[in-house]
């Protein structure tokens, strides 16, 4: 009786032990909501750089007069610019997929040092709701003054067709700031509880020993 409580006891204390290992430790699956929120906000950049790409690209958007935008060719540096800077933001965007998926809880093996050990919440949560916070004020400031004289409201801006073309693309990055900080919020919460719970292990492993 005796050597089986032992055996028992041992096998708890190692099945509590890989529980709670840096690499092993897992979060609660994101909830589906959650995930497709991340989804979204991932696309959201994306209707405005497929915008940027057709200009770039040479093809009228509705831009008149001598200016960039309606001069623009491709392989000028200002298409080049246009296709930079919407592989960046597009790439910003897809970061918020690691905020439900489990690159952004472990570091990749192929790290040196830190290969496969957890990421602390913070390094994904700062810079997260920095950026949300930056792109909720940028977003909104630019959604407000859209039609100022010295944005679309210039003679040589889009009009008609292309400028609703224009918006209905660019619309979607007003809500990029509020979806990601939605989704990091969460995912504080979830790494905030698996912490709770990795805590509550280790006593109980202690208890054992």
């Amino acid at each position: 009786m005796t050597s089986t409580t032992t055996t028992a006891t041992h096998a708890n204390t190692a099945t509590v032990a890989r529980t709670t290992s840096p690499a092993s430790t897992a979060t609660a699956v994101p909830p589906r909501w959650v995930v497709r929120l991340a989804r979204l906000t991932a696309l959201t950049p994306l209707p405005s750089g497929l915008w940027r790409i057709a200009a770039a690209l040479g093809i009228p958007v509705g831009f008149t007069g001598d200016g960039a935008m309606a001069t623009v060719t491709f392989g000028s540096w200002f298409s080049l610019y246009m296709i930079a800077l919407t592989l960046f933001a597009d790439g910003l965007g897809l970061l918020a997929l690691g905020l439900v998926q489990r690159w952004g809880e472990v570091f990749p093996r192929w790290i040196p040092l830190i290969g496969d050990r957890r990421i602390p919440t913070a390094v994904a949560v700062i810079p997260a709701g920095m950026g949300a916070t930056a792109l909720t004020v940028l977003c909104g400031m630019g959604a407000f003054g859209w039609n100022d004289p010295d944005t679309m409201g210039q003679p040589d801006s889009p009009h008609g067709i292309g400028y609703w073309i224009m918006t209905v693309c660019y619309l979607p990055l007003v809500a990029w700031g509020p979806l990601l900080a939605v989704v990091a919020g969460h995912y504080w919460l979830r790494r905030h509880r698996a912490g709770r719970l990795h805590a509550d292990h280790h006593r109980h492993q202690t208890l054992l020993e």
